[in-house]
């Protein structure tokens, strides 16, 4: 960390975040992290599907899904099919597939416009932060705890952090978008 820890964990966490809604993102393979967000009733508490069973990938364009209780099937093909992630789950009574079809060209464009979308957005919050920081720095002037020069000097280096993690956030963007149009 460096001169403004506070600030520059708060932009790390928008970042963190923002990587945790494009892993959501489904690019044709199949990722057991599109089911993040999908959940079941699990006596009586809502429980992401990867606490109530294993997930794997046996192939490229495969997810098994294996409760552990196997009175939860049902549970788990009605949330997959109540979510927004596209693919069908087939339950054989043990575990459930789900078989990620290749992307059409049309599809590929929509989610890189949600790509796009979300990258805004992590800026705007990234932007967000250096304001209500450099809003604390003119406060502080104004009530004369810090000088002109310690508040240009913050402005400067809390720009530097904003256009760090900027950058950052569109080098992720650049490999999820990669990710997607690779056929």
């Amino acid at each position: 960390m460096g001169k403004y820890p506070e600030i520059e964990a708060k932009m790390e966490k928008r970042i963190d975040g923002y990587a945790g809604e494009l892993k959501t993102i489904r690019a044709g393979r199949a990722n057991a992290s599109i089911l993040d967000k999908v959940a079941i009733d699990y006596y009586g508490t809502m429980t992401p599907v990867a606490q109530v069973g294993s997930i794997s990938s046996p192939e490229p364009r495969l997810l098994v899904i294996q409760p552990w209780d196997a009175t939860v099937l049902k549970e788990i093909e009605k949330a997959i099919n109540a979510s927004d992630i596209g693919i069908s789950p087939q339950n054989d009574g043990k575990v459930i597939r789900l078989n990620f079809p290749p992307l059409t060209e049309e599809r590929r464009k929509e989610l890189v416009k949600t790509v796009k979308k979300y990258t805004e957005e992590a800026k705007v919050q990234i932007r967000n932060i250096r304001r209500d920081a450099l809003e604390q720095f003119k406060t502080q002037k104004k009530n004369g705890e810090i000088t002109e020069d310690d508040q240009k000097e913050a402005e400067k280096d809390i720009q530097n952090l904003t256009d760090k993690f900027v950058k950052e956030i569109d080098t992720i963007c650049a490999a999820k978008e990669k990710e997607i149009l690779e056929v």
